[in-house]
């Protein structure tokens, strides 16, 4: 079970973090992935962190403003979200994938990642 929290409603240059706690799950869990879908937009994806290494992933228009993160101890992945526009509001959702490791390509594909969260609404407006 994947659970996305930390999303609000926030205005331009704000900063927000996510957070997708994880439990049980039977297999196990080769990365975390964060993905979002806009209005009227299809879901894409924005960071993920490999669990065995810690390698992180970044889409071109979030990077060097998100930063993934993983606590091991609790199982939560977060994501740091800062110098937030208008155009990064969406449903943001999390996914993990278990069917083996992620890579530099299939980090995006919503197809790799077998267990998605329910999503949190992060809006940014003036």
């Amino acid at each position: 079970q994947l659970v996305e929290s930390g999303g609000v409603s926030v205005q331009p240059g704000w900063t927000l973090r996510l957070a997708c706690a994880a439990s049980g799950f039977t297999s196990a869990v080769y990365g975390i992935g964060w993905f979002r879908q806009g209005p009227g937009k299809g879901r894409e994806g924005v960071s993920a962190i490999r669990t065995g290494d810690g390698r992180t992933y970044y889409a071109n228009s979030v990077k060097g403003r998100f930063t993934i993160s993983r606590d091991n101890a609790t199982n939560i992945v977060y994501l740091q979200m800062n110098s937030l526009t208008p155009e990064d509001t969406a449903v943001y959702f999390c996914a993990a994938r278990s069917g083996g490791g992620l890579d530099d390509f299939g980090w995006t594909q919503r197809h790799e990642y077998e267990y998605w969260g329910q999503g949190t609404q992060v809006t940014v407006s003036s």
